[in-house]
């Protein structure tokens, strides 16, 4: 019944990875259909529940079950924001998209420590479902962002959060760099915006709206500079 079911899981996961484009701004159409780079398949590697390592495992078969359909489950909501973002009904996707993290933070309290879980036992995660958790958060984070972008008064301190999450599990994401930098440039932090988008543009050379969000950040920090100079003679006469 596990292997059964998590291959349910990794052929939902692979289906909807491979089918599904992000579209975001229009800013940011050209890169809308790409995949997540250097984000492990699902199913390259498939070891039994609990494996990985030998030693003494306590996971009862129905913590295994429980957890497994917390991963499905988060698979679906991720599904179901995505059909929600292509209808452009971005609120109710960012709701889908937190519902699926949600189940997978389950997920990770159930990986923690055994002791917060005398009667079940601890989770052992095979590197497959590790892998599948993994792409699972990165897309939601990514698409949260794509949908917060959509909004007529944009949270873009929230953005930058979400930004920062995906770069932290995934360091060479193009749209993170890229979005990091247009909301650290929004929220006057022009410094760490223009690094994300020198980083950016590093991997994206030609993209025209990263040139044009560095030609502005530039713009705003000159004039900073200027300012802080003519109040430095001011204060000195």
């Amino acid at each position: 019944m596990h292997s059964t079911l998590f291959q349910i899981i990794q052929r939902k996961q692979a289906f909807e990875f491979n089918r599904h484009g992000r579209p975001v701004r229009d800013m940011e159409e050209k890169h809308s259909g790409r995949s997540l780079k250097g984000c492990p398949e699902a199913g390259s590697r498939s070891p039994a529940a609990g494996g990985g390592g030998g030693g003494h495992h306590h996971t009862s078969p129905e913590l295994e079950l429980e957890l497994e359909g917390k991963i499905l489950r988060a698979v679906d909501f991720k599904a179901e924001g995505n059909r929600c973002y292509k209808e452009k009904k971005f609120r109710e996707a960012i709701g889908k998209y937190h519902r699926a993290l949600l189940q997978l933070k389950g997920v990770h309290v159930a990986e923690g420590p055994e002791e917060n879980l005398p009667a079940k036992g601890r989770l052992r995660l095979t590197e497959a479902q590790k892998g599948l958790i993994e792409c699972t958060e990165i897309e939601c984070y990514d698409s949260l962002t794509a949908c917060l972008l959509q909004s007529e008064l944009v949270n873009y301190e929230r953005v930058k959060e979400y930004c920062l999450k995906v770069l932290e599990r995934q360091k060479s994401h193009f749209k993170a760099m890229y979005r990091a930098g247009i909301a650290f440039y929004h929220l006057g932090d022009y410094q760490n915006a223009l690094h994300y988008l020198k980083e950016a543009k590093i991997r994206e050379p030609t993209d025209t709206n990263v040139l044009r969000y560095i030609q502005l950040t530039e713009m705003k920090m000159h004039r900073c500079n200027q300012r802080e100079k003519e109040g430095f003679k001011d204060m000195i006469g």
